[in-house]
């Protein structure tokens, strides 16, 4: 029998709302330069998320020799870690709570059932299996794939009406556990994240967003608020990363031009480095208005990026316009 020669893509496990699965072409686009020359780099994610940036460079880039992720959320570094050790458990998990769930064939008894199952995962407790199973159950079958906390830590995304969602996908969950084997799994503050750093290493930082008006805030993914104060703090610890030496990219969100406000936060916090702004489409907001194409800074200390010779939508704030530019 022939052999499938297939290139195979690593992907994410979860939906991850503000996940940079549809930025990766811009994204990498301004990755330094000489990126894949590097020997030996080292690419850190401080604020992983769903870990679509992360499986895109594993994907893509040979030459980095050690990974390394972090986030707050425990229940999330414990899915990362459970699909890197006991992806095989999970699946048999998954499958029982799969056939469960699509055997019933009412919303309102699913509904019942999602409620059921999230007051479940809310009381913890639960085996590092149990525990991941009913966080990617509830992922695949929130509204909209919401990740949100109340202040006591407790998952309060309301029911999603989907027909046929898939709850179990095994063939990510081991695929995403051979590449794992090799990335450094830590959970907690962003900060020690530092100690991992080599001579070459690269940051991507995919922080809280914040918020560009009163019905945006979506960034509850711990019980600890990041709110502007967090901020500053982050933009200091990219100061101390350049001040070592390191090499840094961070996403966030763009609040110029929004509202008819000039909020210009962002660009102040950074201005001492090169930013840029990049197209995303957001479906998140209560104001129906306020979702769509919308632009995003994207911050980095490296002064030379990839050559692309792709066209791709950038955004002119003097003029509130789209354009359309060619990277050499």
């Amino acid at each position: 029998m022939r052999k499938n020669t297939a290139p195979v893509f690593y992907k994410p496990f979860v939906k991850w709302v503000g996940g940079k699965g549809q930025l990766l072409s811009q994204l990498e686009t301004y990755l330094p330069a000489d990126f894949s020359s590097w020997e030996k780099a080292t690419y850190i994610e401080p604020f992983v998320g769903g870990g679509a940036m992360l499986f895109h460079m594993l994907n893509k880039y040979k030459n980095i020799s050690k990974a390394i992720i972090n986030d707050i959320n425990p229940d999330l570094v414990t899915a990362y870690r459970t699909i890197k050790k006991e992806p095989g458990n999970l699946i048999s998990f998954l499958k029982g709570i799969e056939r469960e769930y699509l055997s019933i064939k009412h919303d309102d008894d699913r509904k019942a059932y999602y409620l059921s199952k999230r007051e479940l995962y809310n009381k913890k407790g639960h085996s590092q299996i149990e525990n991941t199973g009913l966080f990617i159950f509830l992922n695949r079958t929130c509204f909209n794939g919401l990740y949100r906390v109340n202040r006591k830590g407790q998952f309060n995304v309301p029911f999603g009406r989907y027909s046929n969602p898939t709850i179990c996908d095994d063939r990510t969950i081991w695929l995403d556990s051979e590449i794992l084997q090799n990335v450094e799994i830590l959970q907690g503050d962003y900060t020690k994240t530092i100690d991992f750093a080599d001579k070459r290493t690269l940051f991507y930082f995919d922080p809280p967003y914040r918020p560009i008006s009163a019905t945006s805030n979506f960034n509850d993914y711990a019980k600890e608020a990041f709110g502007d104060n967090e901020q500053i703090r982050l933009r200091e610890f990219c100061d101390k990363l350049d001040e070592y030496g390191y090499s840094f990219m961070l996403s966030n969100s763009d609040g110029v031009k929004v509202d008819d406000v000039e909020d210009d936060f962002m660009d102040m916090l950074y201005s001492k480095y090169i930013v840029e702004r990049v197209f995303a489409n957001r479906n998140i907001n209560a104001n129906a208005s306020k979702r769509g194409k919308l632009t995003e800074i994207l911050v980095r200390n490296y002064p030379l990026i990839k050559k692309d010779a792709s066209t791709y939508n950038k955004f002119d704030v003097t003029t509130n316009q789209s354009i359309v530019s060619v990277v050499y």
